[in-house]
């Protein structure tokens, strides 16, 4: 039997768990750009362990591929600390001499026990061209200008999202004064304001109008 073939048994929450990293690692690498291989190791199966792998182009490896020799050497820091939820960044060379900077992060399942390592690779040799392609502001268009509003807490995000979209309706002509409210409404019900708790009462207090005027404007939308 060989010796890596079963590490250990995982649990119905450990699979969930892999589950949410898998659902969390596609936009991830999508943000972190080509540079960067991520592989997600389970421990369920030494050998067979990488259970998702992207941009695995860079050192050949595809799903099913087995653990490292650095990361069995790893395991054992992990193992002997399992309150330390910290990973691993250090810097390192494929077969072929590419520089490599990679972080190994340790995954923990239930009752804190080590289940699977989170790798990330970023390799070096990338051309800075790609780089700076990466890092360029893309062409605006109606899809992607946004403006992300960036609070310390509730008042402010709904106070900045009502002058934002008071603004936009005081700009516009069009608009006559009578609906001037309810597009302001329509507006911030785009964007998910109310959904928030108390929202509904701030927008009427600074808006001077009742919470049943906002009320009344939301029914009207749907």
């Amino acid at each position: 039997m060989n010796f890596f073939s079963v590490a250990m048994k995982l649990t119905e929450t450990d699979r969930q768990i892999f589950n949410s990293y898998k659902c969390m690692l596609d936009p991830l690498a999508e943000y972190l750009g080509p540079g960067y291989e991520i592989i997600l190791h389970s421990l369920e199966n030494y050998d067979k362990s990488a259970i998702k792998v992207i941009n695995g182009h860079y050192s050949g490896r595809t799903e099913g591929a087995p653990l490292t020799d650095l990361a069995l050497q790893l395991l054992d820091k992990f193992k002997s600390n399992p309150y330390d939820a910290h990973g691993i960044t250090y810097y390192n060379k494929t077969i072929s001499g590419v520089p490599i900077r990679s972080t190994t992060i340790p995954i923990r399942g239930e009752n804190k026990r080590l289940i699977g390592l989170l790798c990330f690779n970023f390799h070096m040799d990338l051309p800075i061209s790609s780089l700076l392609e990466q890092l360029a502001f893309p062409v605006t268009t109606a899809e992607n200008q946004r403006v992300e509003i960036h609070a310390n807490n509730i008042d402010d995000l709904i106070m900045t999202a009502l002058q934002d979209a008071r603004e936009q309706v005081l700009s516009n002509p069009q608009i006559s004064t009578a609906n001037r409210n309810k597009e302001i409404i329509a507006l911030l019900n785009e964007k998910s304001i109310f959904n928030l708790k108390d929202s509904v009462s701030l927008v009427a207090r600074y808006m001077g109008i009742s919470k049943n005027t906002v009320y009344l404007h939301l029914r009207n939308m749907k």
